[in-house]
């Protein structure tokens, strides 16, 4: 076929623990920053893209709601391309990968940049009550980072909703921690192999009157001892089994990658590197959100006719370590094609960033092994799941 639409390039700033390294970097700073480092990888001139899809869950900054254009502008597009945002929760980065190869599908895009970050550590505080003027007494302002983890149904805190669960289907707080502890140990090494490396483009963040260079994620526990993790209090429910070892960490950061139709791509002198072969969504209850990752996949393997061992690598985004678990049990997916770079609790998740960092590790591994398919799914806040499935085009 000579019109798939393909993935080239990929490129993320390092990962922030929240507050640190990236609190004081705008978000259109760090996706364009992404982006402008996606392009110049693959030798591609950015007025050669005519679309940019941004995701994104919490708008930051006074220009917020206008994120994906001056992202476009930022990195260099041209005047007349066109540029929106999506949001899918959790899965917002697969989702401007998805609408991005919608776009190039109907002929409204040759060229496109999916690209997506947050930057949690800019969320404001809010107030409800102070444009109409408050009543009498204090005014009451509301963390906004708060409500990007609260169910919308319930009001539960997205950890409650791993609690549910796992109380529901029986999973135990010792495998909880041994996935989270695995995480770290994949992480650190693939941080110290370089791999990691590969996908990140270092960034100068502001430090004292100066600044300094930032080139590795800061948020995986180098030489994480398995016996701290057993050691931690339960982080959302008394007497619960969900820990901060075992979910996933709150970190800024963006993530991009191009996305084409292959004859366009390769007119322009690029190779493309992986297909887009195809997405499905699912809904589940609000209450156990975690749970996504499975019915998605499953709609997704009907779709293309794949079953679980066609699948040589699986990317599931670790929102907690009891998503995977689930994914794993329900669907007999292997231990040893899962994450095995390391995943949310270790490197952290950012939403609009976290699909395409996941995208990204996937068509690396492919790369370096040869095989040919890989799922990349999440869980998403509210109750829905998301699965990507991509093809390499480099064995």
């Amino acid at each position: 076929m000579t019109d798939e639409v393909v993935l080239a390039g990929g490129k993320r700033t390092p990962f922030g623990d929240f507050g640190r390294s990236l609190k004081d970097v705008p978000l259109a700073q760090l996706g364009a920053h992404a982006a402008r480092a996606c392009l110049a990888g693959l030798g591609l001139a950015p007025e050669r893209v005519d679309h940019l899809v941004f995701g994104n869950v919490v708008p930051v900054d006074p220009d917020g709601h206008f994120v994906s254009r001056k992202v476009a502008l930022e990195t260099g597009l041209p005047i007349e391309s066109s540029a929106f945002g999506v949001n899918r929760a959790c899965a917002s980065g697969s989702q401007a990968i998805a609408s991005a190869a919608q776009n190039v599908r109907e002929g409204l895009s040759e060229i496109s940049l999916a690209v997506g970050g947050e930057s949690f550590s800019r969320v404001p505080y809010v107030s409800q009550e102070l444009r109409w003027g408050a009543a009498r007494g204090p005014a009451r302002f509301d963390d906004g980072l708060d409500y990007a983890y609260r169910c919308p149904f319930s009001g539960e805190l997205m950890g409650e909703t791993a609690e549910n669960l796992a109380a529901r289907f029986g999973y135990r707080r010792e495998d909880m921690d041994d996935w989270g502890h695995m995480s770290q140990r994949r992480a650190q090494a693939a941080i110290e192999s370089g791999f990691l490396a590969r996908q990140i483009t270092p960034i100068d963040v502001p430090e004292g009157r100066g600044a300094r260079r930032m080139e590795r994620d800061e948020y995986p526990r180098f030489d994480l001892a398995r016996e701290k993790l057993a050691a931690l209090k339960p982080a959302f429910r008394a007497g619960g089994c969900v820990t901060a070892g075992s979910s996933s960490g709150v970190t800024d950061g963006a993530a991009a990658v191009v996305v084409a139709r292959r004859t366009a791509l390769e007119r322009s002198g690029v190779a493309p590197e992986a297909r887009v072969v195809a997405y499905a969504t699912a809904g589940v209850p609000p209450e156990i959100m975690g749970a996504g990752p499975v019915p998605a996949i499953r709609k997704l393997l009907e779709r293309t006719g794949l079953g679980v061992s066609d699948i040589d690598y699986f990317e599931i985004n670790e929102a907690f370590a009891v998503v995977n678990l689930h994914a794993e049990r329900e669907l007999g997916i292997p231990r040893d094609a899962t994450n095995l770079y390391g995943g949310g609790i270790s490197i952290g998740h950012p939403p609009g960033a976290t699909g395409i960092r996941m995208t990204i590790t996937a068509m690396h591994h492919l790369q370096a092994t040869g095989g040919r398919y890989a799922v990349i799914s999440m869980c998403c806040g509210a109750g829905q799941g998301m699965a990507t499935l991509i093809e390499n085009l480099r064995r």
